[in-house]
């Protein structure tokens, strides 16, 4: 996932009701809000975003990307990008 300096990505209503959510930040900073709870985050970090949890990832800076690789287990989306349903692989 790449956000753009001061762009978002999910929020209040976004989870995955059948995966898990692994976020690293390849580069660039910015923040987690994970069911209301904040995360800092910065190159390196790791991050885990269990099934069901409400979040939203935000880039902070003003001048540089944010850059992540996220892996999902399992799958939580089909080939055309449509979400999976819970427990379906």
């Amino acid at each position: 996932m790449v956000l753009a300096p001061g762009a978002e990505e999910g929020g209040a209503d976004n989870r995955h009701r059948g995966a898990d959510q692994w976020l690293f930040v390849v580069s660039g900073a910015g923040r987690a809000t994970i069911n209301r709870r904040r995360h800092r985050l910065r190159e390196g970090s790791l991050l885990l975003i269990e099934r069901g949890d409400t979040h939203l990832i935000q880039n902070t800076s003003r001048k540089r990307q944010l850059v992540t690789l996220n892996i999902y287990v399992p799958p939580a989306y089909t080939p055309s990008g449509d979400e999976r349903a819970a427990g379906k692989p």
